[in-house]
């Protein structure tokens, strides 16, 4: 990930962009996989752990009741916490992640593994529901974290 993550921070410094990152499932890793990269203070300009539903709505302003109707891991809330991530950091890229790293808490309805990204720049703004099938903590954080490198990659 380090490759992708130095070509990321190449290309934003290029553009003269910034990043932002809110996520939940994923502890900070994707923020953490970032700012390992020498240089990557020119583009990183702001990460949240958001880890519970309290902090969700009290910090990213989802509202409770998109959490009490489609729960923390949904499109929903995916969407919500990244446009006003977006909102908050005036990042040029803005990045969501909710998500059951498991290997507890999932559901038939929401299996472990089962992650939302959000990416939101500018107008465009994309919501993927990814399914991790490695049923390890670590493995689906990894995993997660590659997708949404690979977003942002994508969208520079």
């Amino acid at each position: 990930m380090n490759n992708l993550s130095l070509k990321i921070i190449k290309l934003l410094t290029k553009k003269k962009y910034t990043v932002s990152f809110a996520e939940s499932c994923t502890g900070g890793l994707l923020a953490s996989t970032i700012t390992s990269i020498s240089g990557s203070s020119k583009v990183f300009n702001l990460g949240l752990v958001t880890y519970s539903n309290n902090t969700k709505v009290k910090v990213l302003k989802v509202p409770k009741r998109t959490i009490t109707k489609y729960g923390a891991v949904s499109y929903e809330t995916c969407l919500s916490m990244v446009k006003n991530l977006s909102r908050i950091s005036k990042s040029n890229i803005s990045i969501s992640i909710t998500g059951v790293a498991g290997p507890n808490g999932g559901t038939k309805e929401k299996p472990v593994g089962l992650v939302y990204i959000g990416l939101k720049k500018g107008d465009k703004t994309i919501i993927r529901k990814n399914l991790f099938k490695n049923k390890r903590r670590i493995s689906i954080q990894k995993a997660t974290v590659k997708e949404a490198l690979k977003m942002i990659l994508n969208t520079i």
